[in-house]
């Protein structure tokens, strides 16, 4: 495969990986090591790094909150902004990604946020467009409970509609600098948007000035068929969990079909599939490393806290050594439902949690040392057709070893392949950067 794929990461800011030999024990929380992770990133020449969020303390493992606090799952959890402007002036390529939702923030406050944020990182920002799937978010917020999930995106779809006018609501060209007459902006050139549809109405202008995108890059995850529909609507890139390779293919043809009646070129939207890579420096070590972890009691646990406080379903209910006794929905992340249940395979709950291997967030097993993770990256961009991958860990939880494993071993293996950028276009914004190859 003699065509690039595009490289970034996904973590939260929460605890570290605080139990492991090679955490910082869960604290401080002043944003350094996240930083530090980002500065490690740029090293290796990813396109972005982004930083998930929840709003909300989970309650639904076990039926209360005790079990996520004291595992540390999903909670505690500091606002990904703050964050994203400490690690964006830290770096100077790597795109910055925070997640703000549209049930949280109305939308003059997140295109007013974006944008300065853009202006902040000269043209390195990007939107994670997310909607909020739980019950009791949407209660932090005056709601009794979330609307279904088609009004969810059919209230996305107007969200971001309202964001692109406020961004298109100065001209590129509106701030002139006109000293001579002292003129910092042409009026005519910033103008009111009026919108008045079905969820929002914003009178607009923007009050902040053009960014280096104009329009922040927009990132979304969309694993249902009205998310996808969205995210190909939206997104410069998707982010995405398949069930292996022919299901990372059918995924990136569907998002690539809906983009195409969506008047896009399929091209200018880069579906980033999700895999959580485990390298030692032999084969086996890899693979003892992997079994020590998906077999220990914690991580079947932590992901079991996870997949409950995503999707509202109380798996403390459900014996760990028996079959899951019946078809679970919900109104919550159906996706990540799904990639845990497998309905019908006749596992035990304790067995769809290992085989499911990198959790909730593994499209297809890397295990080996990185030159065999990298020959079978590799493989599976030629295999499915690009456009390349979100690394991560199974719940999301980073330590300093992860992140050297992967930008000192992975990725130079990668770049010696020619399969990953090893420089960065000098003055390229995310968009660009995301749009090279």
């Amino acid at each position: 495969m003699t065509r690039k794929f595009h490289l970034a990461c996904i973590f939260n800011f929460t605890p570290d990986d605080w139990q492991g030999p090679f955490g910082s024990g869960g604290s401080p929380w002043d944003g350094r090591f996240h930083t530090e992770v980002a500065q490690a990133l740029e090293r290796a020449c990813f396109d972005y790094v982004i930083i998930e969020d929840k709003l909300m303390v989970p309650e639904s493992y076990g039926g209360s909150a005790e079990r996520a606090l004291r595992q540390g799952m999903v909670v505690p959890k500091h606002d990904p902004v703050p964050l994203a402007a400490a690690m964006g002036l830290a770096t100077s390529h790597l795109g910055i990604v925070a997640t703000l939702s549209t049930l949280a923030y109305p939308p003059f406050m997140t295109a007013r946020l974006a944008s300065t944020m853009d202006s902040m990182l000269g043209g390195r920002f990007g939107w994670n467009i997310v909607t909020s799937a739980e019950d009791l978010a949407a209660q932090n917020f005056g709601l009794r409970k979330l609307p279904p999930r088609d009004v969810r995106y059919a209230m996305a779809d107007e969200y971001v509609d309202v964001v692109r006018q406020l961004f298109a609501s100065w001209d590129e060209d509106a701030v002139v600098l006109d000293r001579e007459n002292g003129v910092y902006a042409d009026h005519t050139k910033v103008r009111p948007i009026h919108f008045k549809g079905e969820y929002y109405s914003v009178r607009g202008p923007l009050n902040t000035v053009p960014s280096p995108q104009h329009r922040p890059a927009f990132v979304q995850a969309g694993a249902s068929p009205r998310g996808r529909v969205f995210a190909a609507r939206n997104a410069d890139s998707v982010i995405a969990i398949a069930n292996g390779v022919a299901g990372m293919r059918e995924f990136r043809d569907d998002v690539r079909k809906h983009a195409e009646a969506a008047g896009r070129d399929p091209d200018d939207v880069k579906v980033l599939f999700c895999v959580t890579p485990t390298l030692g420096e032999t084969e086996q070590e890899a693979r003892d490393k992997h079994q020590r972890m998906i077999s220990s009691p914690q991580f079947i646990h932590d992901i079991l806290a996870e997949t409950s406080a995503l999707t509202e379903i109380d798996f403390a209910q459900f014996d760990l050594d028996e079959p899951l006794p019946y078809r679970l929905e919900t109104n919550g992340e159906q996706g990540s439902l799904d990639q845990l249940q497998q309905w019908g395979s006749g596992k035990t709950l304790r067995e769809l949690v290992m085989d499911a291997a990198g959790g909730l967030v593994s499209s297809v097993e890397l295990i080996g040392t990185p030159d065999q993770v990298a020959e079978r990256m590799g493989e599976v961009m030629e295999e499915v057709g690009g456009d390349g991958f979100m690394l991560t860990t199974p719940v999301l939880r980073l330590n300093r070893r992860w992140v050297a494993d992967v930008t000192d071993g992975l990725v130079p293996a990668l770049q010696r392949r020619g399969l990953t950028r090893a420089a960065y276009t000098p003055g390229h914004t995310l968009r660009q950067n995301l749009a090279e190859f």
